[in-house]
């Protein structure tokens, strides 16, 4: 299956870039290319992209926005790329991106993370989960665990902090001492019992609820 993706960048040489490679990939096709975050809410809704590559700081409507109106309306995919100095992570997270990745990165590893969020898993960078934890270190201490994180077995808590910590299945299934199968219907379950979208938010849940904390 060919997937379509739409470019999302006020920067014409990024776009330039990104869109050779998506044209020398067999599988990824360009749906379109926008300029401001405006322009891509628009684009979203009339292409109809798999998954939308979306920058923040755009002028007029920033990225932030324009993935929470996408993922709220055509339900695209969005793959947030940006600066590694960006302050915005969690924000994008909150607003339903699915990815989250820096513009110095490989051109392969930016195509295989289109790849990832299309067939509706999440990730983020290894900088920007320091980002994003240094971000909870500065919160005030976690109070009494929501609700929504309550009712977990005490394997499937064991799952989600290590989720939480960053680890893959396979990492998780070591650690545990069970199958990576295993591991991968725990977080099923996780996902259908806190209502979380995918596995960046049980990322944030874990966080949150204080199963893991900026120090480990």
């Amino acid at each position: 299956m060919t997937v379509r993706v739409l470019l999302a960048d006020d920067q014409p040489l990024v776009r330039a870039a990104l869109q050779m490679v998506i044209a020398d990939a067999p599988d990824l096709d360009l749906a379109g290319e926008a300029g401001t975050g405006a322009d891509a809410v628009r684009m979203a809704e009339e292409a109809g992209p798999d998954v939308v590559v979306m920058d923040i700081r755009m002028p007029g409507m920033d990225g932030i926005e324009a993935t929470r109106l996408i993922t709220e309306g055509c339900g695209a995919q969005v793959l947030v790329l940006t600066f590694d100095d960006d302050e915005y992570v969690h924000g994008a997270l909150r607003a339903g991106a699915s990815g989250f990745l820096v513009k110095d990165m490989a051109l392969d590893d930016i195509l295989a993370a289109i790849r990832v969020v299309a067939a509706g898993e999440a990730l983020i960078a290894p900088r920007v989960t320091r980002r994003l934890i240094e971000e909870f270190a500065g919160r005030p201490a976690p109070g009494p665990r929501p609700r929504q994180a309550t009712g977990l077995t005490e394997r499937e808590a064991e799952v989600l902090t290590l989720v939480g910590r960053g680890l893959s299945n396979a990492e998780i299934a070591a650690e545990l001492f069970i199958s990576a199968a295993t591991v991968k219907t725990y977080v099923t379950r996780l996902l259908a019992k806190l209502g979380a979208r995918d596995r960046v938010r049980l990322v944030i849940i874990a966080y949150e609820t204080g199963l893991v904390s900026p120090t480990g």
